[in-house]
């Protein structure tokens, strides 16, 4: 007996639009990366891209539980000596509310080629228009 690969072909690339009013970052973000892996679908294969393009509206109204819009830290290094940089979460959602959840979905994805095309398919917009109607994205409540 044959393992099933499934062809581009039978893959169907579908796209999604979520609300993030209201939402809490890490349940939201949970569901945003299993649909970009595509582990919602029967034909789920790890090796190959077989998720959905997936589109985030305000994100500026997404919710943190606890202190964490004041304690949890984004960090990055800009390759120079003392070029650490460090803001608050609270600072990234007044500033980039798109990339705190840009952030959380990429952390939860493969961290391969395969996590970096996953990646591609996301699209996050601070308010509540976006340029994907074209695609017809059907409307996902969480």
């Amino acid at each position: 007996m044959k393992s099933f690969i499934p062809k581009e072909k039978d893959m169907q690339k579908r796209w999604h639009v979520i609300d993030a009013e209201g939402q809490v970052l890490g349940r939201l973000a949970t569901k945003v990366a299993t649909l970009l892996t595509g582990k919602d679908k029967p034909v789920y294969t790890p090796f190959l891209d077989t998720g959905d393009h997936v589109v985030v509206i305000n994100a500026e109204k997404v919710k943190l539980t606890g202190k964490k819009l004041s304690d949890k830290m984004y960090r990055y290094h800009t390759g120079f000596p003392g070029g650490l940089k460090e803001t608050t979460a609270a600072d990234l959602l007044a500033k980039n509310p798109g990339k705190l959840i840009q952030e959380a979905v990429t952390g939860m994805l493969p961290k391969t080629k395969l996590g970096r095309a996953m990646r591609k398919k996301l699209k996050v917009y601070a308010g509540a228009e976006h340029p994907h109607q074209a695609q017809r994205p059907e409307p996902l409540a969480i």
